[in-house]
């Protein structure tokens, strides 16, 4: 069975994101994913694969395997690619992607929040769906214009910006803004006795931004509408991808998890420092 970054015996609660199957050399990634107990639960924090097919192909691998499967969307689901026969865009997309994780029994942003009542619980595990408004700019812009447009004469655009389509809306931010507003009515009225495990593609807060090495990306990486949601809400941790950054932080008292597996060209170099399953529950803090 796979084995987690963690030793800790009984169910567990793992994470991962950011499988890319779409890549041939990360498909036996995904395939190796296994559980370590037949009542382990897995999130999946985005960025599964492009295509419907892939997504799909992975997800039913993935929910067949764990006892539970937690699954939200990053921006490569959300992209609509030529070749995909699945040519619906924006909301649209997003809407069939959620009908079809429901078919497989995979939870989704628009479920409700299971309770994982292992060890270190009980907790709800929501999975959030966020997007990106533009805030995150870069040190020296004033504006969504301004920044994107030193982002391009830097050749750092996101593809984003060619196939993540966002109609009705009139753009991301305006759709991002939409989703904060409901989902911060969501976490209002839940229960504050029931620890939360916040599950989101893009990181809540600025900071885990910081390390990257062009600055001029992160306005792609999430919203300040976000920051205080992590301190405001009941949260035990918070579960992102995106960066392709694997790594644990703390904001705030409150544990951040990286949990990305990434694109062949960085995990060839890097590794898998963290594992490719990281165990959020119950928290066994590293060795070092």
């Amino acid at each position: 069975m796979q084995q987690p970054n963690s030793p800790s015996p009984g169910r567990r609660l793992l994470a991962v994101s950011d499988l890319h199957t779409g890549m041939t050399d990360n498909v036996p990634i995904a395939e190796s994913l296994r559980p370590t107990t037949d009542d382990d639960w897995l999130i999946v924090a985005g960025d599964v694969a492009e295509k419907f097919a892939d997504v799909e192909r992975t997800l039913k691998l993935l929910a067949g395997r764990f006892a539970k499967v937690v699954w939200t969307p990053g921006n490569h689901e959300l992209w609509t690619p030529r070749p995909d026969p699945v040519a619906l865009r924006g909301p649209a997309r997003y809407e069939r992607l959620v009908e079809l994780c429901r078919g497989m029994g995979v939870v989704t942003p628009e479920d409700p929040w299971p309770v994982w009542d292992g060890e270190g619980g009980p907790v709800a595990v929501a999975p959030l769906f966020t997007l990106y408004d533009y805030t995150f700019r870069t040190p020296t812009a004033a504006t969504k214009q301004e920044s994107l447009a030193q982002a391009r004469a830097a050749g750092i655009v996101c593809t984003d910006e060619y196939l993540l389509h966002t109609e009705p809306y009139e753009g991301a931010e305006d759709w991002c803004r939409a989703r904060v507003a409901a989902t911060e009515e969501r976490l209002a009225a839940h229960d504050p006795s029931v620890p939360l495990v916040l599950v989101n593609h893009w990181p809540l807060v600025r900071e885990p931004t910081e390390v990257m090495t062009y600055q001029e990306f992160t306005q792609w990486c999430g919203t300040v509408l976000t920051r205080d949601w992590h301190t405001r809400f009941n949260t035990a941790a918070v579960v992102y991808g995106h960066l392709h950054i694997p790594r644990t932080t703390w904001y705030d008292g409150v544990r951040f998890e990286e949990v990305s597996i990434g694109y062949p060209r960085e995990w060839r170099r890097r590794g898998h420092p963290k594992g490719l399953l990281r165990q959020i529950l119950p928290y066994v803090p590293d060795e070092a």
